[in-house]
């Protein structure tokens, strides 16, 4: 039949890695030449042509489902493996974004038993009147935060929404020969630290701890990560060796790719189990046990896979 012959063309071209017209239309035909596999091997046709569209059929399921399963395995292997190689390769970098970060994030906590002036200075007095009634001393926090998302997947898009944008300014701020990466860093290290430590000073830190541990681990890390990628193209605007600058910036934009994706991966795990997670009305001591564990997870992970990359 036409059908057959046009299907087997098909295949062939796509074999040999071309892109014949109309492949889009291959997942259809090969449910047509498996629906005449199975009325010829019904209707008892001759051998021969059992044996042609048995043929077909093992070429096309080949072709189909060996490109889905390669691209399960490659995303298997990206999280196994080529992601935390690439972070321990820029291993310096890491820890210069992770100063940068948590430095000033631990400066502050601890300044809130200082001096009150530098976190005020910080947050504002609106940041302090929105950490006031989301963690005051007599609010419910998780009430509030039903009340103004409605929802535990409104509260997952708010999140991702923040989160992401945050990760996409520390990243494209490596551009400006990385200053714009490290002025992220350091300011969401400030801000971050000194809410935490005006909550722990004058609110209600458990509360507080309660809600951020159980993703913290994701999205801090997400976040420095993030840092690694924007450094790398500051490095590349500021030693950009032999190239030129746009091309040296372009190899180090696809060399950061797995650090930006991972980062971005990170970052919306963040927000599932910040939406569907530390909103939830939970005992303290469970969400403290899977914020610990998620901490350690992050360092055994970082620390053990990806050496076969490396």
């Amino acid at each position: 039949m036409a059908a057959w012959q046009e299907f087997d063309q098909m295949v062939t071209a796509v074999e040999k890695r071309q892109t014949p017209p109309g492949s889009h239309e291959l997942p259809r035909r090969f449910r047509e030449v498996c629906a005449d596999l199975s009325l010829a091997t019904h209707r008892m046709y001759r051998g021969s042509t059992i044996d042609r569209l048995n043929a077909l059929v093992i070429r096309g399921y080949k072709l189909l489902y060996r490109r889905r399963r390669h691209a399960a395995e490659g995303l298997v292997r990206f999280v196994g493996d080529t992601f935390p190689a690439a972070v321990r390769a820029d291993a310096r970098l890491f820890w210069l974004c992770s100063v940068l970060f948590w430095l000033p994030f631990f400066g502050m906590l601890g300044m809130a038993w200082i001096d009150l002036d530098w976190v005020q200075a910080i947050l504002g007095p609106q940041g302090m009147a929105s950490m006031e009634q989301m963690y005051g001393k007599d609010s419910d926090s998780l009430a509030a935060m039903r009340d103004e998302f409605g929802s535990n997947f409104a509260m997952f898009g708010h999140y991702i929404r923040n989160n992401i944008g945050i990760d996409f300014k520390i990243f494209a701020g490596g551009i400006v020969a990385g200053l714009g990466t490290m002025f992220y860093l350091v300011y969401n290290g400030l801000a971050i630290g000194s809410a935490a430590g005006y909550v722990s000073y004058a609110g209600n830190p458990t509360a507080f701890w309660t809600f951020v541990v159980g993703h913290s681990s994701f999205e801090l890390i997400g976040m420095v990560i993030a840092g690694v990628a924007g450094m790398k193209l500051g490095m590349a605007v500021l030693r950009p060796g032999r190239m030129t600058r746009a091309k040296a910036i372009g190899v180090a934009a696809k060399g950061a790719l797995p650090l930006i994706l991972g980062a971005a991966g990170m970052t919306a795990i963040a927000a599932v189990i910040e939406g569907f997670w530390s909103a939830q009305d939970f005992p303290h001591a469970v969400k403290y046990a899977f914020g610990g564990t998620m901490w350690a997870l992050h360092f055994a992970y970082f620390g053990l896979l990806g050496r076969r990359s490396a």
